[in-house]
Order: structure tokens, then C-alpha cells, then sequence
């Protein structure tokens, strides 16, 4: 049957109309169902926190559940494979950290490439580290300390919360710019590290501030500087590393992913109702008790961020000869 041609027309017209509806369409009915936040970490963590106040203003924000899951193990690999392999709908998401951008080094054999796989959506918060001496080390500023480190070569011991954290990178780093030969001492966590380095069990830490910030007004713990290129609110009187070492920047920073191939509406919608959340100020209020200032942008931001940290500590990783199989 052959259709007039004013009529097959007329039908095409249609047909595109509803086309291009259907986008929007998608869009105004997401999320019609709970949506997951994955973070690849123990609970009680930063992650976790970060993951856990996002989830509930999200879940204001989008009128569905926001519930949030913790999968830890192989430094976060699991969690991030979790969310790779899922559905690209909007209804998976990852808590982006700085160990995803990490282990694309660290790693010889991953599962999935994270630049590739992950669809970036919006970054959240930044907070810097801060570099600390157990107090009987005889050292009271950053280059004091790179002239005690070169007169003691290899007998400086430095604790992390595992090989590949911030705080293990943010010391290779150090190493690196400063040309001094420190040993790296990796624990399962951040607390244990801590517990040795409050006993001078090893000497020196490139912390989380909010984990050392009570530490340290103790006097428990001697801050030196912060890793971050400008002061923390946290500890104001502290300069930076950078003042010592120009360039020197490091720090940790979450943000929200999705699996490639996620509709660029979802993505939209997402990066806006994340924006509006972090334009809040109960959003700067709380997160200021963590030590971490907002980070707002587009996905494209976000995405940028990645790809440099991506490069950043691939030559860092590298030079420490870090591997984690």
C-alpha cells in the first residue's frame, strides 16, 4: 500500500517529533527507582562519609532513595569494576577518588581502563594532606626536615594507609622533588599508621588532615606543612609545601561517576542537582568540618581532572616503583 505523499509526510513529521521528545522524556522521568552510590572502601572512612551526605541530599534532590553501598578491596578495584560492568541507565553510580586515578599505574592487570570506562559527572570536594613528624624528630620546618632526611639517608621511615593511597603518593612525591631517600612503610589503613607514628614507631606521615587534625592539636604530632597550594582553614598557620618546593601539590578529592555510554541527559541532570547541592551553604558548613572545600563544575570539568591526575601520578608511580599486583 502506497500512502499519499501529503500523508507519508505528515507521518514523518510525526514521527520525527516523537524522536525528539523521547530525550527529554527520558530525562524528566529519571530516576523513577533507587539509585545506588558505590564507594570502594571500608565504611567509616572519609569515603564513606562523603558518599553518606551526598546520598541523602541527592535523595531530596531526585525524590528517589539514594542508597549507598560499600564495596571494598583491591584498593578500590572492586567497587570501581562494579560499577563499570553496570548498566549505563543512571542508576549505578561511583564515588570517583584519587586511587582510580592511581591505579591505572599502580596496577599491572585491571579489568576494566577507568579514563575509558567511567563516565565523569561531577566533582565534589578537595582536602589536602598534611605532612607530620612524630615529635621526637628533631625538626620543627620542611627544610630543616630535607636537611635532616639527606643527613640521614634511608633511615627515615614514612607510614601510609597502603601502597598507592594519597598519603603514600603524597610522600613518593616528596621524595622526588626534594631528592631524598626515605622508606615507604605501609599499613592496612590510616589508623594503624598513626598509632606507630604517634609512638615513633617510624617518623614521618603525609596525612589526611581531618584524621591528624586532633593529633596534632594534642601536640601528640609536629605539622610541618600542608600538601594542598594554599592553607587549610583547618590549620591556617601552617604554610604549604610549596613555599619549599615550588609545585608540589597534592591532595585527595572525590567526585561522581557513571558507566560509560550513560545517557548525556542523565549526566546533565545529575551535574546539576550536584551543583545545586554543593551552592548550598549547609554544603560548605559541613563539609569545612571535614577540611574540604567544594569543588563545582561540569562533567567536562570533572573529566579534565581526571585525565591530569591520571598523568600526574602515573610519573610519580612510576618513580617510586610502586606495584601492586
Amino acid at each position: 500500500m502506497r500512502l499519499p505523499r501529503r500523508q507519508f509526510l505528515h507521518l514523518a513529521a510525526g514521527n520525527a517529533a516523537l524522536l525528539a521528545l523521547s530525550r527529554p522524556a527520558r530525562a524528566q522521568v529519571y530516576p523513577s527507582r533507587p539509585v545506588r552510590l558505590i564507594f570502594g572502601y571500608a565504611s567509616g572512612g572519609s569515603a564513606d562519609v562523603t558518599a553518606r551526605i551526598i546520598g541523602q541530599w541527592l535523595t531530596e534532590r531526585l525524590g528517589q532513595p539514594v542508597i549507598v553501598e560499600s564495596r571494598p578491596g583491591a584498593g578500590s578495584n572492586i567497587g570501581t569494576e562494579a560499577v563499570v560492568r553496570a548498566a549505563p541507565d543512571g542508576y549505578t553510580l561511583l564515588l570517583v577518588a584519587p586511587a582510580n586515578a592511581i591505579n591505572a599505574t599502580l596496577y599491572d592487570k585491571l579489568n576494566y581502563d577507568f579514563l575509558r570506562d567511567i563516565e565523569p559527572i561531577a566533582s565534589l570536594i578537595r582536602f589536602g594532606n598534611v605532612m607530620e613528624v612524630n615529635p621526637a624528630v628533631p625538626v620543627k620546618t620542611v627544610p630543616e626536615f630535607i636537611a635532616y632526611a639527606k643527613a640521614n639517608p634511608g633511615k627515615i621511615n614514612f607510614a601510609s594507609s597502603g601502597a598507592g593511597s594519597t598519603i603514600h603518593m603524597s610522600g613518593e612525591l616528596f621524595k622526588m622533588m626534594a631528592g631524598v631517600n626515605m622508606v615507604h612503610v605501609p599499613y592496612r589503613g590510616g589508623a594503624p599508621a598513626l598509632t606507630d607514628l604517634i609512638s615513633g614507631q617510624v617518623q614521618v606521615m603525609f596525612d589526611n588532615i581531618p584524621n591528624s587534625f586532633q593529633h596534632i592539636r594534642a601536640s601528640k604530632l609536629r605539622a610541618l606543612a600542608v600538601t594542598t597550594t594554599e592553607p587549610s582553614e583547618l590549620l591556617p598557620d601552617l604554610p604549604v609545601i610549596a613555599d619549599f618546593l615550588p609545585g608540589y601539590e597534592a591532595s585527595a578529592w572525590y567526585g561522581i561517576g557513571a558507566p560509560k555510554g550513560t545517557p548525556p541527559e542523565i549526566v546533565d541532570k545529575l551535574n546539576r542537582e550536584i551543583n545545586a547541592i554543593l551552592a548550598e551553604p549547609r554544603a560548605k558548613a559541613r563539609f569545612a568540618e571535614l577540611g574540604a572545600s567544594l569543588v563545582r563544575g561540569s562533567a567536562a570539568d570533572f573529566g579534565k581532572l581526571l585525565v591530569d591526575e591520571t598523568e600526574k601520578w602515573a610519573k610519580v608511580v612510576k618513580f617510586s616503583g610502586a606495584k601492586v599486583e
